[in-house]
C-alpha cells in the first residue's frame, strides 16, 4: 500500500495498491516535494475515466514504470471529482502551455517549491506508439530538463502564473451597462453552430451542453407572445432533445444519459454515466414534455429518473457520482448485444419490433478491436410509425411490445457483470440533481421524485453542512474538504426549486443559510463576482472566478441567478446588489462570448425582467390545486411557492402575505406585488 489507503475517493483507492509511491494532495506531502528537492508529478484523473484506467494499467501497475516515478518524482494523485479547484487550475496551465485542450487523465510536472507547471501532457502510453512517446521516456527526459534548468523552469511556471491572473474578469462595469445585446448574440451565434440533421451544436465529439438547451426554451418561451414567436429557438432544443433521445448516448433499456457521444449522430457514445449531466437533462427532458404534451419526452425523463432513484442512490438517500464506461476492462461491454441474444431472450413478436427500431438487421455498429469485439448498440433505427409499417400492426402494439421486449433485455442486462460506480457523494452533483428531480415531479406529479429531492437535501443538510460550514464530499460516513462555489451556488438554486416543489421552513433557512456563505467566504466585494474558492481555502498557485460554463454551470452564472430570485422573494437588497455585482464582474465575457456564458445570460435575462412571483397560502387541497393550474404551462421566468396557512418562522416578507384561513394568492415583480386574490380564476386571469 501507498499513501492513499485511508483517502474516501474510491479514484484514489483504486490507485492505492499500485507500486507507485502514491501521495494524496496535502501539506505534508508538498513539504516532502521541497525537503528533497524532487519535482512534482500531479496526475489527475476520475473513477468514470476509460484512459485514465488505460494509464494506470500500462504504467501505474507496471513496476519498472513505477520505480522510475518513484525515484525521480514526488507522485500526487488526485480525483478531479474531490479537488475541482486543482483540476480547473492545473487544466488551464495544460493549455497555456501546451495551446492544446486538457482532460484526463491529467499529467502535470510541477516545480517542488511553489507547485509552479512547467510540463504538461494528458495521456502517456506505457510504450511509444501513436507518435507518443513511453511514458517512462517522458519521465527521465522531464526530471533531467528539470534539475539542469531549474531557474528557467521556475521562471517559466512564474509566467503560467502571471497568465493565470490575466484571465481573471476585467474590472467590473457600470450597472446602466447591462443590456439585453448578449442575449440577442447569443440567439444569432447558436444557429450558426446548430447541427440541422442532427441537433446538437457543433461536430463529433458531440455533447449535449443542457444549459445551451436551457437557454433556448427560456428564449423561445419570452417570445412567445411576441408578433413573431422564435420557433426556430424551440426548433433547436426539440431537436436536439430528439435526436439525443433517439441515440445511443441515452440508455434505451435502463435510462439515463452517457457523457457524450463520439459521433454527430449521438450513435455511439463514451459510456460513463455522469450524475452532473442527468441533473439537468432530466429537467430539459420534463419542461420539453410541458412544452409539447409529446409522450416521448415525459417517458424520457420518467425513465431517467427511475434509473437514478435505482441505481444512483446511497442509502443514506443522497446520489452517487458516477458509473463507470468499463466493465470487465472492456469499454461498452456492459451495454452492447448480439442480435442472436436478444432473439433468445424475447418472443419472436417482440424481437421483430426490436429489430425493426434498433437496426438489428444492419450492420454492427460497435466495434472494439482491443477485444476483437463486434456488437450492436441499441439506438433508434426507425421511428415507431416505420416500426409498425414494417411489422404491419399498429404503434400502440409496437409501443406495447417494446415495453415487454425491453424489460427482458433489461433484466438480463442486470445480471451482467455491472460499470464500476464511483459511490462517493458529491454536494454539487447532488444539487443539480435535487433541482432536476423538484422540477420533474412537479411537472409529472411524482411524489417519489419529490421525496428523492427532499432525501438528498436532508442528507447534506445533515452530514455535510459540520461546525457551520458546508462540505464537499461524503463517503462511508466521513465527510470532509471544503465545498466550493459550485456546492452553495448549485445547491441554492435547486433548494429554490424544491420549495416551490414542496415547501418547508427548514429548507427556506437553509437557502438564506447558503446565500449569507456566499457573500460572507466567497464574494469579490471590490470588482463583483465569486471566487471559486472560499476566502479561508487553501491557498494554490491561483483563485480563479470562472464565469463560462463548461462541463457543468457556472457558479458565478448560477450564484447571480439563485441571489437574486432569493432577493425578490425575501425582498433583501444585499442579495439582489450582489447578483448584479456578479453580472457587472461577467459582463466583457457575456460580450464576447456569449454562447460560453449561458449560465450568466440567464441571470441577465431576470435581471432586465425580473420574474413573477406568486405566493399562495393555504392549508388544504385547493392550495395545490391553484398551484398546480398556474403551473401547468411551461414559464421559467415565473415562481410559484404554495405556503401552508400555518407556517411558522417565516421571514417578514412571507408572513405579511397572510392567508386568513382561505386560499389566497399575491401576485409580484420586482418589488411591486398585488392585492390579495380569492378566486383561482382571478390569479389565472
Amino acid at each position: 500500500m501507498n499513501q492513499l489507503g485511508s483517502e474516501t475517493s474510491p479514484y484514489l483507492l483504486q490507485h492505492a495498491d499500485n507500486p507507485v509511491d502514491w501521495h494524496p494532495w496535502n501539506a505534508a506531502t508538498l513539504d516532502l516535494a521541497r525537503r528533497e528537492n524532487r519535482p512534482i508529478l500531479l496526475s489527475i484523473g476520475y473513477s468514470a475515466c476509460h484512459w485514465c484506467h488505460v494509464m494506470a494499467h500500462e504504467s501505474f501497475e507496471d513496476p519498472a514504470t513505477a520505480a522510475v516515478m518513484n525515484r525521480l518524482f514526488v507522485n500526487i494523485k488526485v480525483d478531479r471529482e474531490e479537488r475541482p479547484d486543482l483540476d480547473r487550475i492545473y487544466q488551464t496551465a495544460h493549455h497555456l502551455i501546451t495551446q492544446r485542450a486538457g482532460g484526463w487523465p491529467l499529467t502535470m510536472f510541477l516545480t517542488p517549491d511553489r507547485q509552479l507547471p512547467f510540463f504538461a501532457g494528458t495521456y502517456f502510453p506505457g510504450s511509444a506508439r501513436h507518435g507518443l512517446p513511453a511514458f517512462s521516456t517522458v519521465l527521465e527526459r522531464v526530471a533531467a530538463y528539470f534539475h539542469a534548468n531549474t531557474d528557467a523552469t521556475r521562471d517559466h511556471g512564474e509566467q503560467i502564473r502571471a497568465a493565470l491572473a490575466q484571465l481573471e474578469p476585467a474590472q467590473a462595469v457600470a450597472a446602466d451597462s447591462l443590456d439585453a445585446a448578449p442575449l440577442a448574440d447569443f440567439r444569432k451565434l447558436i444557429a450558426r453552430q446548430f447541427d440541422r440533421e442532427c441537433g446538437g451544436f457543433g461536430g463529433a465529439p458531440k455533447f449535449p451542453h443542457p444549459a445551451t438547451i436551457q437557454r433556448l426554451l427560456q428564449h423561445w418561451r419570452s417570445t412567445a407572445h411576441a408578433d413573431k414567436p422564435d420557433t426556430e429557438a424551440l426548433f433547436m432544443a426539440a431537436l436536439t432533445l430528439n435526436r439525443m433521445a433517439e441515440g445511443g448516448i441515452y440508455d434505451h433499456l435502463g435510462g439515463g444519459f452517457c457523457r457524450y457521444s463520439v459521433d454527430r449522430h449521438w450513435a455511439i457514445p463514451h459510456f460513463e454515466k455522469m450524475l452532473y449531466d442527468n441533473g439537468p437533462l432530466l429537467a430539459l427532458y420534463a419542461q420539453m414534455f410541458q412544452v409539447s404534451g409529446d409522450e416521448t419526452y415525459r417517458t424520457v425523463a420518467r425513465d431517467t429518473a427511475e434509473w437514478v432513484l435505482r441505481d444512483m442512490r446511497t442509502a443514506e438517500g443522497a446520489f452517487c457520482s458516477s458509473l463507470d464506461a468499463d466493465s470487465e476492462g472492456q469499454e461498452g461491454k456492459f451495454y452492447v448485444w448480439t442480435p442472436a441474444e436478444i432473439r433468445a431472450l424475447v418472443d419472436a413478436d417482440e424481437y421483430a419490433v426490436l429489430e425493426a427500431r434498433f437496426g438489428l438487421d444492419q450492420p454492427a455498429n460497435f466495434q472494439e478491436p482491443a477485444h476483437d469485439i463486434s456488437a450492436w448498440h441499441l439506438c433508434g433505427h426507425q421511428s415507431m410509425e416505420q416500426v409498425a409499417a414494417a411489422t404491419d400492426q399498429p404503434v400502440s402494439a409496437v409501443r406495447r411490445l417494446l415495453l415487454t421486449g425491453r424489460a427482458k433485455l433489461h433484466r438480463a442486462r442486470s445480471r451482467r457483470v455491472a460499470p464500476g460506480r464511483d459511490d462517493k457523494i458529491l454536494t454539487s452533483w447532488n444539487a443539480l440533481m435535487i433541482r432536476g428531480l423538484a422540477i420533474t415531479a412537479r411537472v409529472l406529479n411524482s411524489s417519489a421524485m419529490a421525496d428523492a429531492a427532499t432525501g438528498s437535501l436532508d442528507f447534506i443538510r445533515t452530514q455535510l453542512t459540520v461546525n457551520g460550514r458546508l462540505l464537499a464530499t461524503s463517503r462511508n460516513g466521513q465527510s470532509r474538504l471544503n465545498a466550493y462555489l459550485d456546492d452553495h451556488a448549485y445547491l441554492l438554486d435547486a433548494v429554490l426549486e424544491l420549495l416551490q416543489t414542496r415547501f418547508s421552513t427548514a429548507h427556506l433557512d437553509y437557502a438564506i443559510w447558503l446565500a449569507d456563505c456566499l457573500l460572507a467566504h466567497f464574494e469579490d466585494r471590490d470588482n463583483g463576482g465569486f471566487w471559486f474558492t472560499s476566502h479561508d481555502h487553501e491557498p494554490l498557485l491561483h483563485r480563479p472566478k470562472p464565469m463560462a460554463d463548461d462541463a457543468m454551470p457556472s457558479g458565478n452564472g448560477i450564484a447571480a441567478f439563485a441571489l437574486a430570485r432569493l432577493g425578490w422573494l425575501l425582498g433583501e437588497l444585499r442579495y439582489l446588489d450582489a447578483a448584479e455585482r456578479a453580472l457587472r464582474a461577467g459582463w466583457q465575457g457575456m460580450q464576447e462570448f456569449p454562447h460560453g456564458h449561458c449560465s450568466l445570460l440567464e441571470a441577465l435575462d431576470e435581471y432586465l425582467q425580473p420574474p413573477e412571483l406568486i405566493i399562495i397560502r393555504g392549508a388544504d387541497e385547493e392550495a395545490t390545486q391553484w398551484a398546480g393550474t398556474v403551473a401547468a404551462a411551461y414559464n421559467p421566468h415565473r415562481m410559484i411557492f404554495t405556503i401552508p396557512n400555518d407556517a411558522a418562522g417565516l421571514p417578514e416578507a412571507l408572513s405579511a402575505k397572510a392567508g386568513n384561513g382561505r386560499t389566497t394568492a399575491y401576485v409580484c415583480r420586482g418589488m411591486s406585488c398585488g392585492p390579495m386574490i380569492t378566486d383561482l380564476k382571478a390569479l389565472l386571469g
